[in-house]
């Protein structure tokens, strides 16, 4: 299974909306950094494992879409950080983590 990067506020709101059927995950992806380096390494290693089934998988790079980044931000209520981990059901936030806290394990346990 493999994400799909977002860089449209349109974009964003279409995989938002349908949110509302089909469940959502967003990784919000800093290129400049290290520590965002490892979490992706952590969401592409899921992902090549066993992912939930009937979910869309997106990321977002942060330094490159902020208006999206920040989009996101305002829609789930869920403050900006980097790396970060979003899933989404019916237009709500379920779960999100952050830098060290986004892993295989951490996320094969709040999915699956």
């Amino acid at each position: 299974m493999s994400y799909k990067e977002i860089t449209s506020i349109d974009e964003w709101n279409s995989v938002f909306e349908a949110s509302s059927e089909r469940p959502l995950v967003v990784f919000k992806h800093s290129t400049t950094c290290p520590v965002s380096a490892n979490a992706h390494e952590e969401f592409t290693n899921y992902l090549n494992g066993t992912p939930k089934a009937d979910t869309e998988y997106v990321l977002v790079k942060v330094i490159e879409s902020r208006p999206v980044s920040n989009q996101i931000a305002e829609d789930t209520s869920v403050k900006h950080e980097s790396p970060q981990i979003l899933y989404i059901d019916n237009k709500k936030k379920v779960w999100s983590a952050s830098h060290w806290s986004v892993t295989k394990a951490h996320i094969t346990a709040v999915l699956d």
